[in-house]
């Protein structure tokens, strides 16, 4: 049984992917632009048993969490900061269910979105939970436990990836809730523990602290965002702190007591036990590939220690004509990345030379202000040895950061000292996930700091503290005195 968005049923492909995420749609959308006889298999189905299209990231991940960042914020800048602008307002009232259902409704058009271009690109999507098997056969289980046989010249895995549970927190979705459930409150927690201060803990922690939560973050690692930069890390653990996010490093939980009313959260800090009460928990302390059942043991493709698929750096497995994307190979888990490997994958099956640039990635976190980097940080340059310049500029110094009241944070770019080739930018501040695409952009054109330099920023934009940080990196910024940055 299978329900068909367009496309003819049939029991061989030219493409199968498993997967609807943004690796997964992609790709075969890509397939079925280059003239490929595609079928895309997803597993999760809603209360009709119609298929569930957009994976993690359109229900439960990337989008839902941004329109709650969004509207949180909204409602904080009223709130809070209106005042400010000369406007006045008596009484702010706060409707969760009117909040979640907006979120449900951007949800729902996306998703039904992709399904219109899916049907569009007559793609054959098939309905239940797919397992690739030796010489390219997919083995297809419905949600009745009927079993399908399928065969395709290539196959795709995108399988995506969940939410990690930690034995000490175990999730009983309504006091214990991993990032799903936190998407999902019906009321503003008084007081709100998050387990892992990441980008997901940070975001989830931001929507909750701005509609009124007291909110304690409780991170195992020592060092704040590690992978980041560590000056926009110190920088950025500055600002969530003046926001009221209470960040306690090197605290790692040791048990939870779940009661009808509330949860303690036991944890130690150097040696020394704590307790916390709160009314709900958040447990988000990362993502691992969802793997399990995906292939059999003879299809020829092996997983590492951790769970993700071995590609090679065009994401093809060890079996002939199978490829793995997304969440479930090496690299940063990013919808971006994975889109742009289901791209690639497609092209490459169709016979083009096909690549992607992976030095070129950006990561971001949407908490206010964003978070954004792209390139290598300073700490990497370091450990590698390489002879660097750098360049920073404060949105301090800006006109339209100080007309907008977004002055929080800096631009931060890195080059190498002889060639001036870019090598990095990190940015906290605001629309820093826009001002680090321009830069992806000057990096993938193996731009260097002179170009941007010369080039003409706008004014008054924001953008303009990526000229003045281009500038700083040869002591040039006119809007702030040029000292040295290392």
């Amino acid at each position: 049984t299978a329900l068909v968005l367009g496309g003819n049923v049939s029991n061989h492909f030219e493409v199968i992917v498993i997967g609807s995420g943004p690796a997964g749609y992609v790709c075969a959308i890509r397939c079925a632009q280059l003239g490929l006889s595609t079928a895309l298999i997803e597993r999760n189905t809603d209360a009709g048993d119609k298929p569930v299209l957009g994976g993690t990231c359109l229900n439960v991940g990337c989008i839902p969490s941004k329109a709650l960042l969004d509207s949180s914020q909204r409602y904080a800048d009223t709130k809070h900061h209106l005042a400010e602008h000369g406007i006045g307002i008596d009484d702010v009232t706060l409707n969760i269910p009117e909040m979640m259902a907006r979120k449900e409704k951007i949800v729902s058009q996306l998703t039904g979105g992709v399904a219109g271009l899916l049907k569009h690109n007559k793609i054959t999507v098939l309905s239940g939970a797919g397992q690739l098997l030796a010489g390219r056969q997919v083995e297809l289980t419905d949600a009745q436990g009927q079993v399908a046989l399928y065969s395709a010249d290539n196959v795709v895995l995108a399988s995506g990836s969940e939410p990690v549970e930690i034995p000490p927190a175990p999730i009983d979705d309504d006091r214990v809730v991993d990032s799903t459930g936190a998407l999902c409150f019906d009321t503003v927690p008084a007081r709100l523990g998050v387990i892992g201060a990441g980008v997901i803990g940070l975001e989830l922690g931001s929507v909750w602290a701005r509609l009124g939560a007291d909110v304690v973050m409780l991170e195992a690692m020592e060092q704040f965002l590690p992978a980041m930069d560590e000056q926009i890390a110190k920088e950025s653990a500055k600002i969530f702190a003046k926001q009221g996010l209470d960040i306690r490093l090197g605290a790692r939980v040791t048990g939870v007591e779940v009661s009808p009313e509330q949860v303690t959260v036991a944890y130690s800090v150097e040696g020394a036990e704590h307790t916390e009460v709160f009314d709900r928990l958040i447990v988000a302390v990362g993502r691992r590939p969802r793997t399990e059942k995906l292939f059999s043991g003879d299809s020829g493709v092996s997983v590492d220690e951790r769970g993700f698929v071995f590609v090679n750096e065009h994401c093809a497995t060890e079996a002939p004509g199978v490829w793995a994307i997304g969440d479930i190979v090496r690299g940063p888990m990013l919808a971006h990345k994975g889109s742009e490997e289901g791209v690639m994958v497609a092209e490459r099956i169709h016979g083009k030379a096909a690549q992607l640039n992976y030095e070129v990635v950006p990561s971001i976190i949407y908490t206010h202000p964003e978070v954004a980097a792209v390139g290598k940080n300073e700490q990497e340059l370091k450990a590698e040895g390489v002879d660097y310049k750098v360049g920073t500029f404060p949105f301090a110094a800006i006109g339209r950061a100080q007309a907008a009241g977004e002055t929080d944070g800096l631009v931060k770019i890195l080059a190498d000292a002889d060639s001036d080739q870019i090598l990095g930018a990190h940015v906290v501040g605001p629309s820093a996930a826009d001002l680090v695409q321009q830069i992806v952009i000057a990096m993938e054109m193996a731009s260097s700091t002179e170009d941007l330099q010369l080039m003409v920023f706008g004014h008054p934009t924001m953008s303009e503290a990526v000229h003045e940080a281009a500038l700083a990196v040869d002591a040039r910024a006119i809007h702030m005195v040029n000292r040295p940055q290392r």
